[in-house]
């Protein structure tokens, strides 16, 4: 664990807190152990918060915004949160350490992804706020001098942000970063699977001199714990969450009551189509990150990859190749390039639909079962990668989301056929798109029904641009401008002349 005052109980340093009104708590009728998905052992002990320390959390939250924070300028606002990129860039090692403890991602993905990412999220939200802009109207009045309308951005309020477990840092500031460049508080409730590094960030906001109230944060559960508890408090003015689809669904219901506005990033089952014409070399290359990095388990991923007949045999043997190349193992060594799945449980679930696949006549072109691996290892999460092929697209392992370093790869003989197979899915989050032929790619593109399509790459983000799914992937839009449209309303003001 990084050695952190805020991990310090009774002389050690193995108990977290919850983070309220600028203060670590400790506060709990119960607590739970923190995991490691690496070896099993145990990293730490969490608080479960209560009704009550939701409440207080809440309560932080409103009077701060409230107090000092509500009064600031933008410019102001922004040039703190400036600071708390710079704190968590300043303390990188202590981030990087916690959370690869907290999910196992090598050392390798999580020190050029989620700590850069998650100190950037600040930067780039403090500038856009800076250049937010609204809307003035002239119109005529009888007696001829007119009115002019203007609007204006006010903060929501009151955030409550529910962050997932695959990208812990960088999913819960993309959320928090905005919403605190626009003049709101949160209230953050990380996944009870990853729950070190919002704690962290906590010092770094007071270090950088964020008003206490401003961040805060609260371990637990979803239903009945935490989660429920803060989604459904009266004294939240919003709601953003990703993760799970039937959790999203559950959070809607809560904010019904009181109609709180929600902004969700949920599930996928993304694909990939593979043009005859691609670049093989780069196409493999993409491919192989979009299918294995982070063991699966990104939103973005893909699970389903529909390769032109021609270059199908060619396809998957190049996959097969490079997952069978992917190294498992001690995460903070430089060369492991695959981690541990987020916890055992998860393992077994992923394992079902391993076993359903053999049991619906895939054919397992790799991996299939659990990586064999030396001690302590042998105690973690881990799971070989594995590629299917032979399944028909009624099969659950290609309609349902796995989250696990899986895909099952099918050939097609039609541009159009290609397009039916991406979107015969309830869901519409992400994909990718091969093909050196311009034209097709953005014909093709405009057709997928998705909230975001990348074509010869994979996951590049323009933290300005619209990110967000369709169908059961979500509702509403992050990124830029889009973000500052959830966490701001706009009210006019009209002025007769």
């Amino acid at each position: 664990m990084p050695t952190s005052a805020a991990m310090r109980n009774s002389g050690t340093d193995a108990t977290l807190a919850h983070f309220i009104d600028g203060r670590f708590v400790r506060t709990a009728r119960r607590v739970f152990e923190n995991v490691s998905p690496i070896d099993g052992a145990v990293v730490g002990l969490v608080p479960e918060a209560d009704s009550a320390v939701v409440d207080d959390a809440v309560k932080a939250a409103r009077a701060a915004l409230r107090g000092p924070w509500g009064k600031m300028s933008e410019q102001q606002r922004a040039a703190i949160l400036h600071k708390v990129a710079n704190g968590i860039t300043r303390r990188f090692d202590d981030f990087l350490k916690a959370e690869i403890l907290d999910t196992g991602k090598p050392a390798s993905l999580a020190s050029h992804i989620d700590i850069p990412r998650g100190a950037a999220n600040f930067d780039v939200f403090a500038n856009q706020v800076l250049t937010l802009s609204s809307e003035t109207f002239r119109m005529a009045t009888p007696d001829g001098a007119g009115a002019l309308n203007y609007a204006i951005r006010v903060p929501r309020g009151v955030i409550a942000v529910i962050s997932p477990w695959n990208l812990p840092l960088l999913l819960m500031t993309w959320k928090v970063a905005p919403a605190l460049a626009c003049g709101n508080t949160v209230v953050v409730k990380p996944s009870e699977e990853t729950p070190t590094t919002a704690m962290l960030l906590g010092e770094v906001m007071n270090e950088a001199g964020v008003p206490p109230g401003v961040y805060n944060v609260v371990h637990g559960f979803g239903p009945d714990s935490a989660g429920e508890y803060l989604t459904r408090h009266p004294g939240i003015d919003g709601i953003t969450f990703t993760g799970e689809t039937t959790t999203g669904t559950a959070i809607m219901s809560a904010a019904a009551k009181g109609l709180r506005p929600v902004s969700f990033e949920l599930g996928g089952k993304n694909a990939a189509v593979v043009f005859a014409d691609c670049d093989l070399d780069k196409a493999v290359e993409g491919t192989t990150r979009s299918v294995f990095a982070n063991c699966g388990q990104v939103c973005l991923g893909t699970e389903r990859i529909y390769v032109e007949r021609p270059l199908f045999d060619a396809f998957v043997g190049r996959l097969k190749t490079a997952a069978e190349s992917l190294r498992m193992g001690d995460p903070f060594d430089k060369a492991t390039t695959l981690g541990p799945l987020i916890s055992r449980d998860h393992r077994e679930k992923v394992l079902s639909y391993y076993r359903k696949a053999q049991e619906e006549g895939a054919e397992v072109v790799t991996g299939g079962d659990i990586a064999q691996l030396a001690t302590p290892y042998d105690r973690g999460a881990f799971i070989r990668p594995t590629i299917w092929t032979g399944l028909p697209e009624t099969s659950a392992v290609i309609r349902e989301e796995i989250f696990g370093p899986c895909c099952h790869i099918a050939p097609f003989d039609a541009e159009e056929e290609a397009v039916s197979l991406a979107n015969d899915s309830p869901y519409g989050l992400a994909t990718s798109i091969w093909t050196e032929n311009l034209t097709r790619a953005h014909r093709v593109a405009a057709q997928i029904d998705v909230g975001i399509t990348w074509v010869n790459s994979w996951f590049l983000r323009d933290l300005r641009t619209p990110f967000g799914g369709s169908k059961q992937s979500g509702i509403g839009r992050e990124g830029g401008v889009h973000s500052m449209e959830f966490y701001t309303e706009l009210r006019n003001v009209c002025i007769k002349l």
